[in-house]
């Protein structure tokens, strides 16, 4: 039981507390930080909440977006020194846990409606 709490310790230092409240159906922009040669630089990536997974330091998010014509999605850990930033652009209106079924859908019908009832 030793290890677990050394582990336990080690990952609550990392665990980053500026995160916002994120939830399934929402349109978010992360700030992905990106090494080129020897310079840094911070590129938004911009799309809906497809997908969460909670578990501590591994916490990660599906992103979907439409790049020409082209679905793509990334999977981003939240509490990975890569993420500069996450900002919650609208809130999605969804009544499932994982929104997969909008990899079948083209143009207009991956929309979701817009929830009022919590803040951005």
């Amino acid at each position: 039981m030793h290890a677990s709490e050394i582990i336990r310790s080690i990952e609550a230092e990392q665990l980053k507390s500026d995160l916002p409240t994120l939830y399934v159906g929402d349109t978010v922009r992360v700030g992905v930080r990106i090494r080129e040669g020897g310079k840094e630089r911070t590129q938004p990536y911009e799309g809906t909440v497809i997908a969460m997974r909670n578990g501590g330091i591994n916490a990660t998010i599906t992103v979907r977006r439409i790049f020409q014509g082209v679905g793509v999605e990334r999977v981003f850990l939240l509490h990975s020194p890569r993420i500069e930033s996450i900002k919650v652009i609208r809130r999605g209106k969804a009544r499932r846990a994982k929104l997969y079924y909008l990899r079948d859908r083209v143009g207009k019908a991956t929309r979701l409606k817009q929830r009022f009832d919590r803040p951005l």
